[in-house]
């Protein structure tokens, strides 16, 4: 069975409410319901978790060596700002997946280059929602534990 650990960063408790022009008004627990039913799919254990405190989001990912094969992380503002996430990254051994919400590539300059992307496995931006889904599907392909009753277009993609 594949441990995901999914790791939401600052102000993501307030979607649904912040933003909505950028981030839609999808609540972070309608993200986290839809998450768990396609974990179920996956025949993966999720462990969700936020915060807007750095520290906690740092003791998050130092827990994940023990607790999680994969991490998925919307670091949000701390994308663009934290060294100390960038190097608590670095000591994960397994797959880490950089999801955003929105397209930070066409964001204002502010909100463009996330300085965490260099030590991730994979960046997905502007899905919307639907990128923590897809996040998940990744994950678990990098760890080589898709279910083998998935057709071989989701389990392999393009050879």
């Amino acid at each position: 069975m594949a441990r995901l650990m999914i790791i939401n960063g600052p102000n993501l408790n307030m979607l649904g409410v912040r933003e909505p022009h950028i981030y839609g008004t999808t609540t972070l627990a309608t993200i986290e319901a839809s998450c768990r039913d396609f974990a179920q799919q996956l025949g993966a254990s999720l462990a969700f978790h936020q915060s807007n405190h750095e520290g906690a989001i740092v003791d998050l990912l130092q827990s994940a060596r023990e607790s999680a094969d994969a991490v998925i992380i919307n670091p949000a503002a701390y994308s663009f700002t934290s060294i100390a996430i960038y190097d608590a990254m670095k000591i994960f051994e397994g797959p880490i997946i950089e999801v955003h919400i929105s397209n930070i590539h066409a964001r204002d300059e502010l909100h463009r280059h996330s300085k965490l992307s260099s030590a991730v496995t994979a960046v997905i931006a502007g899905l919307g929602p639907y990128g923590y889904i897809v996040a998940m599907q990744a994950a678990v392909r990098l760890i080589g534990k898709l279910p083998e009753s998935w057709s071989a277009p989701l389990r392999t993609g393009p050879r």
